[in-house]
């Protein structure tokens, strides 16, 4: 078995909780494109509208983040 220095152990232990993380923000976002989909096909008219306002999300926003929900 080799040994690990402790400076090894700290960056893979920072390695792995970055992977968690990113891992969750992915999971999450995913989950918001399946239901901005579910969304459009279910109330195409309501797509592109803020929760909130009810006022159009501009353009600009949903193409950065298609699965937006509201304005801001």
């Amino acid at each position: 078995m080799v040994q690990q220095e402790p400076g090894d152990r700290g960056t893979d232990t920072a390695d792995q909780e970055r992977d968690v993380v990113n891992a969750a923000r992915e999971t999450a976002e995913l989950a918001e494109i399946d239901a901005a989909l579910e969304r459009l096909y279910k109330r195409p008219e309501q797509y592109g509208r803020c929760e909130r306002t009810g006022k159009p999300i501009p353009f600009e926003r949903l193409d950065l983040v298609p699965w937006a929900r509201t304005c801001d």
